[in-house]
Parts: C-alpha cells; sequence; structure tokens
C-alpha cells in the first residue's frame, strides 16, 4: 500500500545562497516563505534570490516499499534538488505539484538539500504583476512510498487518476481513466465507486487501464444548492494483497456559457457571481495552513459567491478540495500575467499541463484561464502564437471544459487575441483607474453588440478602501465609504446584464504587491473586501451579501466612521430582508423598503447618537457624533508621500496636482504641460536602467503617448496619486520636484464651463 510522509518539521534554512555546503542557517518548519515580512511591507525591494533548505532521513525511520518519491506541493518559483550533494531534478514554475524519483540515491542517512529561486528572469511566469513573488517551499514537502506496480508519480504532478462523468438523460456514464507504471500480467486494477455516504455502488475489477461506469438515477452536482460527489477509488492488486491505491472526489454536471443568458447549469440559468482570491495574508505571506483556506472559504460563502476566480496561478489542492464540497464554480489559471516573454512559451506549456492535469477531477473548476492582461503592451503574432497553442493544448487535454482570458481595458474589441479562447472577459475599473462608474454597463452593451456570439464576462473590478472615511466619497480618496458607492453602482449595472457570463471582484482579500506605495498602507493591494488579515469586513462585503445570500442579516455601515461635521448625516444600511427602520437614540426616523437591498437615511448629526438598524428580529448599531472640524484621523496620508494632497497649494480657477490628469488634458496650455512632463518621465525611466539595459521597472512598458490607452485609462487620476503610483515602477519625484509642477500648473487656467 502507497505511504505519504509529511516531512515538513525540522529544515535548516539559510537565506541568499546558491552554496549547497552550508549548514549555518535556522531551523524552520514548512510551509515557509522568506518573504512573509519584507513582501508585503512596501518599497518593492522584498528579496528575490536563490535560499536552501536542507534536511536529513533517516531510512531506517521509512517504511520497506519499492521506489521513494520526493513531492513538492510548491516551491516558488524555480527550485533544484540534491541528495548527497548531486543534482537530481529542476523545476520551474512556483504553484503546481511535482516529484522527484529518489529511490536510487536513499542511503542510510539521506541529506536533501534544496535550492529555491524567486529571481526575476526571463523565462519563468511571473515576473511582472501587481503581486509579491513569496520564495519558498510555501507547501507541503511529502515523501511517497510506493511498489514498483504503481499509478504513475511522474505525469504532470498528477494522483494518475483521470474520471470524466457525461450525463445521458437521468443517469451518466462515467470514464475512469488510470496511468499505471510497470502492472504485471498477474495483477489487476480494481475500481471502485461510492456515493456521498461512502456506500459502495459499482465496482470493476479488470486489467483495462480504462472503464465506463453506468450511474442510473445520478444525483447532479448543483453548485451552492446541492454540490453531491462520488468518490472513486482504484488500486492495483495482486491475489489480496493492495499494491498501491489512488482516490478522487468527482460531481456529475452539465454546464455552458450562452452569450445571452449566461452560465448554465444543469440546464438551468445560475449566474456566477462571485469574487477573485489571492492566496496571501499578513504575517504569513503564501505560507498558508489548512485553517487559513478554510476561513477564506467560509468568508467567501458567507458573502453568498457562486463562483471564484482563483488568481493568477494554481492553488492549493486543499482548497480546491473545499470549493467542490462547497459548490462553487472555479475559474482556474496559470500565472501567464501583464508581460510577454518570448523566452517563456515552454513554461505556460509545462504549467498548463501540471494545472489541467492536477485539478482534472474537480468538479467546481469549469473554466482553464490562459493568460490575465498580457497585451497590455499589445498583441504581437508570438504572443498570438502562444495562446493558440495554449488553446488547442487545453482542448486537447480537456474536451469537457472551457478556455478563458481575462483581458485588460484598453484590449481593442476587435483584437484577434479576443477570438482565440472559447470565453472573454474583461478587468475593467472604471470609477477608479480612469472613467466613471456609469461607463461599466455600457461597454459591455456595446461589446455584447458588437459580438454576439462571444460570451462577455468581468473578470476583475474594484476600488482600495483603508480607514479613511468621508461624507463627501471621491474616486481616488480611497476610502472606505467611496468603495461602498462603488460597489453598490457596479452590482446594480453588471448583476441587471444576465449576458455577462460571470463577474468577479477584485478582490476578496487585500493582498501583498509590495511595490505599491498608495492609499496610506505601503506593500498592500487594498481592493479587497475584507483586510489581508481576516479581521475585517469592510462595508461593501455587506453589499453583496445583501445581494447573493440567503442567511438574514442586516448591516449598518459606516461604524468605523464616528466624528462627522455635517448637520444632517446620510447613513446607509444593507440587508437582504425587505424593510428596514431606524432608530436614533432610541427613536425611530422611519421604514425604508428597497428593491437594490440598499437602504438610505438622512439623519440630524447633533451631540453623540446612537444608531440601530432593524429588520425584523435582526439589528446592527454603531455611534456617529458632531464635531465642528474634520477629525483628520480620517483623512488619507500617503506612508512615506512626498506631499499629501492637503499639503498641496491651490489657486482658485487654476490647475494643480490635486487636478484629474484627464481634466488637465482638456486644456491646450495642459497637454503642453504633460508633453514636458512624459519627457521628464523618460528621462527618468533611462536613468533607472541597469547597465544591461533593463528597467528597475522589472518590465513596465509605460506609454507616454497623450492618447496611449495606458495613459487614457489613468485619466481618473490626479497627478499627485500619478506620482505616488510611479513608485511602483521605481521613478519618484522629490518634494522640490512635485512643488515645481504645482506651481506650473498653478500657471495654467480651468476651461470655462
Amino acid at each position: 500500500m502507497r505511504n505519504i510522509i509529511n516531512i515538513n518539521e525540522g529544515w535548516l534554512f539559510t537565506k541568499d545562497t546558491t552554496d549547497i555546503s552550508l549548514r549555518n542557517g535556522e531551523t524552520v518548519n514548512l510551509p515557509h516563505t522568506w518573504n512573509a515580512t519584507d513582501g508585503l511591507d512596501g518599497g518593492n525591494d522584498y528579496f528575490r534570490g536563490s535560499c536552501l533548505y536542507v534536511k536529513t532521513l533517516d531510512r531506517s525511520t521509512l517504511p520497506v516499499c519499492d521506489l521513494y518519491y520526493l513531492e513538492f506541493r510548491g516551491a516558488n518559483s524555480s527550485a533544484d534538488v540534491f541528495i548527497g550533494g548531486e543534482r537530481v531534478a529542476h523545476h520551474d514554475g512556483g504553484y503546481s505539484t511535482w516529484r522527484v524519483d529518489i529511490t536510487d540515491k536513499l542511503t542510510d542517512s539521506c541529506e536533501i538539500a534544496v535550492l529555491v529561486d524567486n529571481s526575476p528572469n526571463e523565462t519563468v511566469y511571473p515576473q511582472m504583476a501587481d503581486f509579491t513573488f513569496y520564495g519558498g517551499l510555501y507547501r507541503d514537502v511529502n515523501l511517497v512510498c510506493v511498489s514498483k506496480s504503481h499509478f504513475d508519480l511522474d505525469y504532470f504532478g498528477g494522483c494518475g487518476l483521470k474520471i470524466t462523468p457525461e450525463v445521458v438523460g437521468k443517469d451518466a456514464k462515467v470514464e475512469v481513466e488510470v496511468f499505471v507504471k510497470d502492472v504485471t500480467e498477474a495483477q489487476s486494477i480494481r475500481y471502485t465507486v461510492y456515493d456521498k455516504e461512502e456506500n459502495e455502488i459499482a465496482q470493476i475489477l479488470t486489467r483495462d487501464t480504462k472503464v465506463v461506469f453506468d450511474l442510473e438515477s445520478v444525483h447532479l452536482w448543483h453548485g451552492r444548492r446541492d454540490p453531491y460527489l462520488y468518490c472513486c477509488e482504484v488500486e492495483i492488486v495482486e491475489g489480496d494483497e493492495v499494491l498501491d491505491n489512488v482516490c478522487s472526489h468527482f460531481g456529475v454536471r452539465t454546464f455552458r456559457v450562452d452569450p445571452d443568458n449566461g452560465f448554465i447549469l444543469n440546464g438551468e440559468e445560475y449566474p456566477l457571481r462571485g469574487v477573485s482570491r489571492h492566496q496571501d495574508r499578513w504575517g504569513v505571506g503564501n505560507a498558508l495552513l489548512p485553517c487559513h483556506h478554510k476561513e477564506d472559504i467560509d468568508l467567501i460563502m458567507e458573502v453568498g459567491a457562486t463562483t471564484i476566480r482563483l488568481a493568477h496561478y494554481q492553488h492549493d489542492q486543499y482548497f480546491y478540495d473545499l470549493c467542490d464540497e462547497c459548490g462553487l464554480v472555479i475559474w482556474a489559471e496559470i500565472p501567464y500575467i501583464s508581460k510577454h516573454m518570448p523566452g517563456g512559451r515552454e513554461n505556460t506549456i509545462s504549467q498548463m499541463k501540471e494545472l489541467v492535469t492536477q485539478n482534472y477531477n474537480h468538479a467546481s473548476i469549469c473554466v482553464w484561464g490562459l493568460s490575465n492582461e498580457i497585451s497590455i503592451a499589445g498583441s504581437g503574432e508570438d504572443l498570438l502564437e502562444n495562446h493558440r497553442i495554449l488553446n488547442d493544448l487545453v482542448h486537447e487535454m480537456d474536451k469537457t471544459r472551457l478556455t478563458t482570458i481575462a483581458a485588460v481595458s484598453m484590449c481593442k474589441m476587435d483584437d484577434p487575441y479576443l477570438q482565440i479562447p472559447d470565453l472573454v472577459s474583461y478587468n475593467h475599473y472604471f470609477g477608479w483607474y480612469g472613467g466613471d462608474t456609469s461607463m461599466n454597463g455600457p461597454w459591455f452593451d456595446k461589446f455584447h453588440a458588437t459580438h454576439p456570439t462571444i460570451p462577455i464576462g468581468c473578470s476583475e473590478y474594484g476600488c482600495e478602501a483603508l480607514n479613511w472615511h468621508t461624507s463627501d466619497p471621491k474616486q481616488g480618496d480611497y476610502t472606505e465609504e467611496y468603495q461602498a458607492v462603488y460597489h453598490e453602482e457596479l452590482i446594480r449595472q453588471l448583476f441587471s446584464r444576465k449576458f455577462i457570463w460571470a463577474t468577479h471582484v477584485w478582490n476578496m482579500f487585500d493582498f501583498g504587491a509590495d511595490a505599491r506605495s498608495e492609499g496610506g498602507e505601503n506593500g498592500q493591494n487594498h481592493k479587497g473586501l475584507v483586510t489581508i488579515d481576516r479581521k475585517y469586513k469592510k462595508d461593501a462585503f455587506y453589499a453583496y451579501k445583501a445581494w447573493l445570500s440567503d442567511e438574514p442579516f442586516v448591516h449598518l455601515c459606516g461604524k468605523r466612521y464616528i466624528d462627522r461635521v455635517e448637520d444632517v448625516t446620510k447613513v446607509t444600511v444593507y440587508s437582504n430582508q425587505p424593510e428596514v427602520e431606524l432608530f436614533v437614540n432610541g427613536e425611530s426616523v422611519g421604514k425604508k423598503r428597497a428593491d437594490d437591498h440598499f437602504f438610505y437615511f438622512d439623519v440630524k448629526n447633533v451631540g453623540e447618537s446612537v444608531i440601530v438598524a432593524k429588520a425584523g428580529e435582526l439589528s446592527d448599531e454603531g455611534t456617529i457624533r458632531k464635531v465642528d472640524e474634520m477629525n483628520m484621523d480620517y483623512v488619507l496620508k500617503e506612508v512615506g508621500a512626498v506631499l499629501n494632497w492637503f499639503d498641496v497649494v491651490e489657486v482658485e480657477g487654476r490647475f494643480s496636482l490635486n487636478d484629474k490628469l484627464s481634466d488637465i488634458m482638456k486644456s491646450f496650455w495642459g497637454k503642453l504641460w504633460f508633453i514636458r512632463l512624459g519627457l521628464k518621465l523618460k528621462k527618468k525611466m533611462n536613468a533607472g536602467k541597469k547597465d544591461d539595459g533593463e528597467k528597475k521597472s522589472g518590465g513596465f512598458e509605460v506609454d507616454l503617448k497623450a492618447d496611449g490607452g495606458l495613459m487614457q485609462m489613468m485619466g481618473g487620476f490626479t497627478v499627485l496619486r500619478l506620482s505616488s503610483m510611479m513608485g511602483m515602477m521605481n521613478i519618484s519625484f522629490t518634494k522640490e520636484e512635485l512643488l515645481k509642477l504645482n506651481r506650473q500648473l498653478n500657471r495654467i487656467r480651468k476651461p470655462r464651463k
């Protein structure tokens, strides 16, 4: 029988070395990353390099078997394995499972050394993206002990078992294929299917590596409503002895995507409304424990999501299992993201083979993602060919699922890139990165009218929110209030268009992006509905819960926004109940009904008031307090910022750093000013080049043309905000430079309305 021994404990870790003979490190237990702290503290200076993990195995403590494999569930991003000083394996790709046969190298006292490297390079994805590439052995490492006759451990990291259900009327045919090594004529393969209660319902004993089960009156896997799972166990047997065994859950379902009616599950319209997820968290980085994954799935279930986009890489197998069990529809993808690398094609192919092979049996997965925002610098022929290869590869490996891409806003609707996958989705941030919220729905209407046969989805949308507050929320202020009103509007626009096959909020959780320096807490992307430590659900979380969850609740917004200067203040309540009543210091100020689940009240702000929102027996409460001046603890202050917005000199009728770039560009003199700024930026970028010509910006190519797509998208930013974001590209401004730019803008008149 197969034995799987976890060997997470007691590794000797040495940072920043390629010398496998060093033994002067610290003892760590896995999962482990060396970027748990510096990967999300800002500065874009987290350590990217090679580190050494060493562990000694005592063979006498291991079970007796024919073959021993080291199994790595995740080593980011490249790794070399040495046994007794000899290199025995290399692997590129930080998010998949891979194994190494060490049988012939295993001695009585066997020393394993693993060099893990997350250094920048031009061949292994990802290399350019808005998240931290944590290095380390950040998932389990196991020793898999098997007999000579065994299920293939070398087949792209898979389990050697492939299950393909097909619904036939009220029944199902379930094809089960196995990949085996060294099975003799004296041995057989026993296939057994169990129901959810672990009752045996069918069994086949044969020497064939592919069989078909007929399941009568099959119980369908139907999303959150009924995530029914069967189990298939396959054993290699000789007489009464079981030599090896594998098992996998599977679900039986049909699905398709209709260009007009969206996602169809088992013949019924099943709107995919959900979130995206990154796997890291505060103080842990990406070295998650099972309890962390469980907490994440519980929060996603609470918000009522029916789908998750698991971005931008393969996630832990345990999390996919949880998605199967909870009935969530999953978009799974590889980290082919942002920057197309001509030298990275083979890596996209190998990562895709591993993703599909290792996750084929998961009922939750319905679409495979080919890439994300990869055409940000245009879609040349090499990029297009890479996508055609990936698309054909996926359809060859999996004839049951669909392919998709996440295109960036500036990708034109007639781009040939969009014609390659089965489905298309777009990352749009109108209302945050340029434009305004009202542009979202009409853009999708236009796409649907232009391409009526191409299913269109929204793969990313969102805005950042920290513990800043205002009664007058505006785009770019990073307040919890603006995030809430942004998502209220996006819910109204996106959820009312059923032709949109899926919507995925960016993001369920704040996540590490060490290059970021905005919002007042550097090193993170704060678009999450929940904070990175999972301790606080922002108000926008409850806006989605009101629309998507059947769990009765009422939520009073703005509980962190206590001190308010206005005499009458707006109070917002979210609930999935039909009616909400608001009480101020025990007195009712009225009842409201709202079809959109968003309830608004005007409340007199006098002294200190206790606000209670009630919906039937449910209630939630908070406090507001009248103050004469704005509490500056609520006002955005950039950490390490050269200037904050309130430090900028403004002149009536003239521009300043606090004006949006798009408004400045409406002026002739403003355009000339921008051209001069563009030349200054190019000079700074050239000054930041390394000796070999590679930009320190990590590959960001900035289109500085006034009519360029990227700059059009950035038109919604103030100049000051743009200057702080340039830190992500290692372009910085001094205080004197910013003040000079502001003086220049103060000389330019704003156009008359």
